[in-house]
């Protein structure tokens, strides 16, 4: 933690605790000592997105499927918005957003966890372990911006969608985390499309069509390039339009020009972003 004063630390907690979304897990107390800071929550009945999309499953346990897998991404950007409006003067209002810390409730609710905490951290250990810090333009540039939880959330739609764990994750130095998306685009270059997806969420051909769309909002919020990645209002505006069942969605009257993908190879133009 940096050094801050017990009321100065006090008053940043007492913030976090009057922080109110579905989408956020709740802050319910905190215990300060001069060696130790200490966070309790409420608990969440479902663990961890990553448990689900990593873990060993009970046989019980079935497999996350698409329509569950869109309901968490939205909302994940719901709750992500919520920090952006509250949390206005804090450069990565989330900072840590990855999906080790969305926990899932008993309806599979997403709840964001570790929120916030950028301003009481300090730098060196932020820059280790924190995944904003992990982000190109502070690998490259040592900077922060609005934009770099927008690139976590971006990532996290990919390992959502292609079930693969991002390596970014691991890497306890400060290194680079394109790794997932350098894969997808080699993919998205050479083969058919589809071979990125989870094959565990077994979608229709009217999913596939909609998972296309948020692969495409996914790269898009992992653009290199600053200035060419959206912001989140545009990313969660985008987000918000995709249907999660066949028969919420008349596909074909809901496709913008923008985020509009065909069956079969996708060339560098229709999936174009820069990776300098």
């Amino acid at each position: 933690m940096k050094s801050l004063r017990k009321d100065e630390f006090y008053e940043h907690m007492r913030r976090l605790g009057r922080l109110s979304h579905p989408n956020l897990l709740p802050l319910v107390a905190f215990f300060y000592t001069k060696e130790e800071k200490l966070l309790i929550t409420e608990f969440a009945e479902q663990g961890s997105l990553a448990s689900h999309l990593h873990g060993n499953r009970s046989p019980q346990q079935l497999a996350l499927d698409w329509p569950t897998r869109l309901k968490i991404i939205k909302g994940i950007a719901k709750g992500l918005a919520y920090l952006y409006k509250e949390l206005r003067n804090i450069t990565v209002p989330h900072g840590h957003l990855k999906s080790s810390n969305v926990l899932l409730n008993y309806t599979y609710e997403p709840l964001l966890a570790d929120y916030g905490l950028a301003p009481v951290i300090n730098k060196k250990h932020a820059q280790q372990f924190m995944v904003a810090y992990k982000s190109p333009e502070s690998t490259q540039n040592d900077s922060l911006n609005r934009k770099s939880d927008v690139w976590n959330l971006g990532i996290l739609i990919l390992e959502l969608l292609t079930g693969q764990f991002p390596a970014n994750y691991l890497n306890q130095g400060r290194g680079d985390n394109a790794d997932l998306v350098a894969w997808i685009k080699s993919v998205v270059r050479e083969e058919w499309t589809g071979e990125v997806f989870d094959k565990e969420m077994n979608p229709t051909r009217n999913e596939e069509s909609r998972m296309m769309r948020l692969l495409k909002i996914g790269m898009c919020c992992c653009e290199w390039d600053v200035e060419k990645r959206w912001d989140l209002n545009e990313a969660v505006e985008k987000i918000e339009k995709l249907k999660e069942r066949d028969w919420d969605d008349d596909f074909s009257s809901n496709v913008s020009d923008d985020v509009y993908f065909h069956r079969g190879p996708i060339t560098n133009e229709g999936l174009a972003f820069s990776m300098t």
